[in-house]
């Protein structure tokens, strides 16, 4: 085997054209290199804030395995985009999801089930469980709040009188193509963290109304002249998949059928995008991607 040195010119000019300054984070490298990492975990903890109540406000997290299987190989298992642990207890699974999936209200109920039954204890229990929360960053609206102007909707478990009968299984949910500020009306911390989800590579230097600390920290982390050749295909990849997926998406809405994203699904699984990658992006179940 001949050894080859290459010079630090050797990759000039990028093989990939760096066209925006900051990566997506709708893409599932962007959000996972955000939200998902050890070093960027204070972001994490910031915009799990902003949609938690006060008294159960974080100050660290431990990310813990996004994979969590069943009590039996034949069980069926769940693969979280992010899955986290407060200092206080608190579970928190971190989801986004570009589009639409049938049943995704009860994907979200079963996947909240991982987090409660890992907290049984062998032997004497008292059954007592530290609140699970499931946000979910929505790149889509619900069909039954296609008339509501509210874009973060927190569910509980209530009574008949609709007063909490439960208070630590909670649900929220962003519905982002709702949220149309632009960046002179931001106002609350909450605004300034969607309006970077929706926008982020839209810009190209950080405006005056986001100079702060930890937003500071996401533009450093965000941006893709930071990034090695790696993390720039790894990235590349992901952006390609997601506008192909957007166009997919458009024309199926436009034409009133879903053959178009049955069709980049098969591409995607050709080109060995793994299983659950493929039903994040499309929307279909892993069933579905596995009979193509």
């Amino acid at each position: 085997m001949v050894a080859i040195r290459l010079s630090p010119d050797t990759f000039a000019p990028m093989a990939f054209p760096l066209q925006e300054r900051y990566i997506n984070l709708l893409t599932d490298f962007g959000f996972k290199r955000v939200f998902g990492t050890e070093p960027n975990r204070q972001l994490l903890i910031d915009f799990l804030n902003t949609l938690l109540p006060a008294a159960h406000h974080i100050q660290a997290v431990t990310y813990k395995q996004a994979e969590s299987l069943g009590n039996s190989p034949e069980d069926r298992k769940a693969i979280f985009d992010i899955y986290c642990q407060g200092e206080n207890g608190d579970r928190f699974i971190v989801e986004m999801q570009k589009v639409k999936q049938n049943f995704f209200k009860d994907r979200s109920v079963y996947y909240a089930t991982f987090p409660i039954q890992e907290q049984a204890l062998r032997g004497e229990w008292n059954y007592q469980l530290t609140p699970v929360y499931t946000v979910g960053v929505l790149d889509f609206v619900f069909d039954d709040h296609k008339h509501e102007q509210e874009l973060v909707h927190t569910v509980e478990l209530k009574n008949q009188h609709c007063e909490v009968f439960y208070d630590k299984l909670k649900f929220i949910y962003i519905e982002l193509p709702k949220f149309t500020k632009s960046i002179e009306a931001l106002e609350t911390h909450l605004d300034k963290w969607l309006f970077l989800l929706k926008h982020l590579p839209d810009l190209t230097e950080p405006p005056q109304p986001l100079q702060e600390e930890v937003f500071n920290q996401l533009f450093e982390v965000a941006e893709l002249a930071n990034f090695s050749l790696a993390e720039q295909e790894g990235y590349h990849n992901s952006l390609k998949y997601y506008r192909d997926l957007n166009n997919v998406v458009d024309t199926s809405w436009q034409e009133g059928r879903v053959a178009g994203v049955r069709q980049v699904a098969q591409q995607m699984k050709q080109a060995g995008v793994a299983v659950q990658d493929i039903a994040r992006y499309t929307g279909l179940s892993a069933e579905q991607v596995e009979a193509l």
